[in-house]
């Protein structure tokens, strides 16, 4: 089976939103196999701009089966709204699209939970959260005892186990805050979540067997990683993450398809650096050039509109992010937001104690100590939105690209110079697989 998986290489918003939409061509199935509404990806299509949040990418391809595991957990209000907004603009959601019975879903005391508990770490600095109520879902679904499937919402003890649940959860919150000693009305929860699952029905089912069934029928899948390698649960810049494996290590747990399957990993990565919230950013730019970036890059939250903290590409933590995730190639996106700098760096060390290291460290207290060792290449003034070829690019522009692959050892096979789907530079092999050579 020619599976392909996409996965951000940053702390997310890296632009996969594109390059899961043009690889949609080539596939028979996207998949979308973690996380929540807190991701946020970006796809434009002619003048038509679209964001989807839990709905994959490949939505805008009627031919393609779009997918949603049960390693996602799922807001039925948001992703209804999401439906509805794509119908409301002529794109096809009806027999192309599956929902995992299995996906958790999130519940009112979900994102009570999480403005209350989740606001910050010991120290007070914020960890990020969207306030969506995703983390507390994750909590319960490892807790196990007060946590529903979509699959739930569909068996006759739903009213029973939502009072339950009500109860306990309400306990929760008036010690928290004695102002929400009344803030969950089971009843009303009931009504609320029984009209939104006969609203879903038709899209639910065993997305497992599903896939299972295409990866032996050959079929051509194609995962949608959400957020990206840095805030992996497990792997990331703990506790400044998301609640689920946003690396490449999490694929086969979220979708139920083993990694054997997958024989393409593409890393995608910013030309440069940015990170929403809290936690150390070794390569932060709080100056001149980090507000270039962000407001050539636009770089304000597609889901929440928070302006993005930019900097320079850390090549050290991208190294990291590379080969936790067993990648084979590399999109950089966004390269033409860096023209018109004098000058650009890439961070290619850290000193940490006295000591150079060229490893991303484990622990959070070390990054945050971490000095950025630089390597300065040369900028570029002219605009090249409108290149296609890579030979075009101004001779400063490939050295630099050619200096991402050197570092991390890894081929480019796509570099973006703009958000629509033609703005795209196809490289080497991929020239090759599209024709285009």
């Amino acid at each position: 089976m020619p599976g392909t998986s996409v996965i951000g290489l940053q702390w997310g918003d890296e632009a996969k939103g594109k390059l899961v939409d043009l690889l949609t061509e080539q596939h028979e199935v996207v998949v979308r196999y973690q996380g929540g509404a807190n991701a946020g990806h970006t796809v434009v299509v002619g003048p038509e701009t679209y964001k989807l949040s839990l709905i994959p990418s490949g939505i805008l391809t009627p031919s393609v089966r779009c997918v949603v595991t049960g390693g996602v957990v799922i807001n039925p209000k948001t992703l209804l709204s999401e439906v509805d907004g794509l119908l409301a603009r002529g794109v096809s959601v009806a027999d192309n699209f599956l929902i995992s019975d299995r996906a958790h879903v999130i519940f009112p005391w979900h994102m009570a939970e999480d403005r209350l508990l989740d606001e910050s770490t010991a120290d007070g600095e914020n960890i990020g959260t969207t306030q969506r109520g995703i983390g507390p879902c994750y909590r319960d679904k490892v807790g196990r005892s007060y946590a529903l499937r979509l699959g739930d919402l569909y068996r006759p003890t739903l009213k029973s186990r939502i009072e339950h649940i009500v109860a306990v959860k309400q306990k929760l919150l008036s010690a928290l805050d004695e102002s929400l000693s009344d803030s969950l009305n089971a009843d009303a929860i009931y009504q609320e979540y029984a009209e939104y699952a006969e609203r879903m029905q038709p899209y639910v089912g065993d997305t497992n067997c599903y896939l299972l069934d295409a990866v032996e029928s050959e079929k051509k899948i194609l995962f949608e990683g959400a957020q990206g390698s840095l805030l992996d649960i497990d792997h990331g810049t703990f506790p400044f993450v998301t609640s689920s494996n946003s690396s490449g290590v999490g694929v086969p747990a979220g979708s139920a398809v083993a990694g054997r399957f997958i024989n393409r990993i593409i890393g995608v990565v910013k030309a440069y650096s940015t990170r929403v919230g809290g936690g150390p950013f070794p390569s932060e730019q709080d100056n001149e050039a980090g507000l270039h970036l962000r407001e050539r890059g636009n770089e304000y939250g597609t889901v929440t509109g928070r302006p993005r903290r930019c900097g320079w590409l850390d090549g050290v933590a991208l190294r990291y992010s590379v080969r936790l995730g067993g990648i084979d190639e590399l999109a950089i996106m966004l390269l033409d937001v860096l023209s018109g700098l004098k000058e650009l760096k890439v961070c290619t060390a850290y000193e940490i104690n006295g000591k150079k290291t060229f490893d991303f460290p484990s622990h959070v207290d070390q990054l945050r100590d971490a000095q950025p060792i630089y390597d300065t290449l040369p900028g570029w003034e002219e605009n090249i939105e409108g290149v296609r070829n890579l030979e075009d690019l101004p001779q400063a522009a490939r050295e630099y690209l050619d200096f991402i692959s050197q570092y991390v050892k890894r081929p480019i096979t796509f570099v973006s110079v703009g958000p629509e789907r033609k703005q795209t530079i196809l490289c080497g092999a991929e020239m090759e697989r599209s024709g285009s050579a």
